[in-house]
């Protein structure tokens, strides 16, 4: 059993910290390669990288109310490690959706605390400019809801 939850806490770290990692890889790239409002073609009509700079959370809501965010997200990183280290029936598939969000969470977390806004560059054309963070956080709750659902069927 316990060689199962280190298995299980170890996928949740490796999978928080590569999200993290790539977030802010990426977002180090776009500030180094763009100035704010820059955009830069990679797929003509579809896809773009064009740096900006979000000071709310998803679709810009909430605009400059930065302190709500914050608290947010400590509150869902407290949340997962209550849940990871006190929910013993959980299984690697379940550590790594929370390690995709958690990972995606704290990147928008730690450009909130050092900067007052999030950084934005992945631009569809048809949708909002988001980030990798926001890929992992939605990516990691739609797999998280499609394993609730099997565990229910």
């Amino acid at each position: 059993m316990v060689k199962k939850e280190i298995i299980n806490l170890a996928m949740f770290i490796t999978v928080t910290f590569a999200a993290l990692t790539v977030d802010q890889v990426s977002k180090v790239f776009v500030v180094k390669q763009l100035r704010v409002g820059e955009s830069l073609v990679v797929l003509p009509q579809f896809f773009h990288l064009t740096y900006i700079k979000n000071p709310g959370g998803a679709f810009g809501i909430l605009p400059y109310r930065t302190e709500i965010f914050i608290f947010l997200a400590f509150l869902f990183i407290i949340m997962v490690l209550l849940i990871t280290t006190f929910y013993h029936d959980n299984n690697w598939m379940l550590s790594a959706c929370l390690g995709l969000i958690t990972g995606g969470v704290m990147g928008n977390l730690i450009d909130r605390i050092r900067l007052g806004y999030v950084i934005d560059f992945l631009d569809f054309r048809v949708w909002p400019i988001f980030n990798a963070a926001d890929v992992f956080i939605t990516g990691g709750a739609l797999l998280l809801f499609l394993l609730l659902l099997q565990s229910k069927g």
